[in-house]
């Protein structure tokens, strides 16, 4: 997937610059690559949905359609669904801002979409300037011409290559009264909880390469808190959060091979998009449910039993005997670290923020649990261990446990420090990390995960685990779709135990 992300500075008012980019079917007056465009159906200008259809001046018919506008945000974004070259999966967004303390406007223009390999660069180039630098320039003239009082055309500045006679074609969508929509959680700003809105969104006709999912369960994770917030960059706005999902594929573009409509399938990846009823994306990371694998245990479990599955064999390879250190035990990874933990053979100590979660990890397996908000963790860690210390801390906290998790570890200890649910950890000097010759880690699920060859062997591993009885994934938490907001709320208030899940 390759994510391309350019802005310029526009010296004229935000709300001109506006004015120009939100009519859709606009770009024909200003962009110099454009030689006709027409809204398919006759649809206004920024009504969602609309299909724009346009000529380029080198020939190539193209078809885009709006999927957000938002006035108030200056934020709109659009996808590709017919073109003569093999921009597969192009989603592409506008945003304006006004520039401080000046009559200026600061413009964003992203984009993402899947290449051929032997192409890459090609396109890549052809985007970023082609399109998004041929843009700004032609905007920025048109402008200035409107300020001399000029005629207004389209500038002779760079204009998109011609495509080769050979290029494959992608296959068109259905016809502009065929486009379907979808109801999804949309965010159009970072923000609290209170930006998780339900919208109803367009769906275009799965692209070549793609399938499309009906969803039945939906996985909630704090990665999703993170990517609403602003803190992960896999997400921008506007657009719909949530990388954990199970459910049906309903629909098959062309170009996609081993898998067939009617299979059931769940993912735990990249890129965003599962807070929705439907969608569309690659099969590439897909996984056939078994028939003993129900789905709401996969949309409940997929993300963090491979999240487990790295952490344990990968990351820190715990072995019998080791001493493991498991904070915010109580929740949907740490419940399956502490399972999985001492059927390795480790000792677990377990932290949780009170008695009763204390209750549910000592009934999954803990040797001995620690609350933490009651009793200082690391001297109880050093009480249990005869001074000895953890081989390793598994913590997702952040902040709050960062220091103490450093004071329970043993000589040559480990802290894999794998979310920050209380907030960043800070600026540690690692020269006091020799005192004990600490190991510290700090692992990115993608790089676990990001092709079929390294999510293989984890799956395999989950299925057989939960098979065995070596795991159990205790019935989530469950929300409707249109109840994200209040699954956020509880979800980083803390006070919930295992996997919580919406219903699409």
């Amino acid at each position: 997937m390759v994510k391309l992300c350019q802005s310029t500075i526009i010296d004229a008012p935000v709300d001109a610059v506006w004015a120009i980019l939100r009519n859709f079917n606009g770009h024909d007056r200003w962009h110099p690559a454009i030689a006709f465009s027409e809204i398919v159906g006759g649809e206004p200008v920024d009504a969602v949905g609309a299909v724009r259809h346009f000529r380029l001046k080198n020939g190539g018919e193209w078809r885009e359609q709006l999927l957000t506008l938002s006035d108030k945000d200056r934020r709109l974004s659009y996808c590709l669904l017919e073109a003569p070259l093999p921009l597969m999966g192009y989603v592409a967004s506008i945003s304006l801002k006004p520039v401080t303390d000046s009559n200026a406007t600061f413009w964003e223009w992203r984009s993402e979409f899947n290449p051929p390999a032997h192409r890459r660069d090609e396109l890549v180039k052809l985007v970023s300037e082609g399109i998004y630098q041929a843009g700004f320039t032609a905007v920025r003239n048109l402008l200035q011409r409107r300020n001399r009082g000029m005629p207004i055309g389209p500038s002779p500045v760079i204009a998109v290559a011609p495509s080769p006679a050979n290029t494959p074609r992608v296959a068109p969508m259905a016809a502009a009264s065929q486009v379907e929509t979808t109801r999804a959680i949309l965010v159009e700003r970072y923000g609290g909880p209170e930006v998780l809105e339900l919208r109803e969104i367009a769906l275009p006709s799965p692209a070549s390469g793609e399938v499309r999912i009906r969803h039945t369960v939906i996985g909630v994770n704090f990665i999703d808190v993170y990517c609403r917030t602003g803190f992960f960059d896999l997400l921008q706005p506007p657009g719909v959060p949530g990388m954990e999902a199970a459910g049906i594929v309903e629909a098959i573009g062309p170009a996609v091979s081993g898998i067939s409509v009617g299979d059931r399938v769940a993912y735990a990846c990249p890129p965003v998009g599962a807070y929705c009823e439907r969608r569309n994306m690659a099969p590439d990371l897909l996984v056939k449910l078994p028939d003993d694998i129900p789905d709401e245990i996969a949309a409940a479990g997929l993300l963090k039993g491979v999240t487990a599955s790295f952490l344990l064999h990968d990351v820190h390879a715990v072995k019998p005997g080791s001493i493991v250190l498991i904070h915010a035990a109580a929740g949907g990874v740490g419940q399956l670290l502490v399972q999985w933990a001492r059927h390795l053979g480790a000792t677990v100590i377990a932290t949780v923020s009170n008695d009763d979660k204390a209750q549910i990890v000592t009934r999954l397996g803990a040797h001995h649990t620690i609350v933490y908000s009651r009793d200082d963790f690391a001297e109880s860690v050093m009480r249990l261990t005869e001074g000895k210390g953890a081989d390793v801390a598994y913590d997702a906290v952040g902040n709050d446990t960062f220091g103490g998790s450093l004071a329970a570890l043993g000589v040559r200890g480990h802290l894999v420090s794998f979310g920050q649910a209380s907030g960043p950890v800070g600026n540690w000097d690692i020269g006091r990390f020799s005192s004990k010759s600490i190991t510290i880690s700090r692992p990115h699920y993608a790089h676990y995960t990001d092709s079929p060859d390294k999510l293989g062997p984890h799956i395999k591993r989950l299925f057989a685990a939960l098979r065995q009885g070596v795991i159990r994934i205790a019935p989530p938490k469950t929300y409707n779709l249109g109840a994200a907001a209040q699954a956020h709320r509880d979800l980083e208030s803390r006070l919930t135990t295992g996997a919580l899940v919406m219903k699409a």
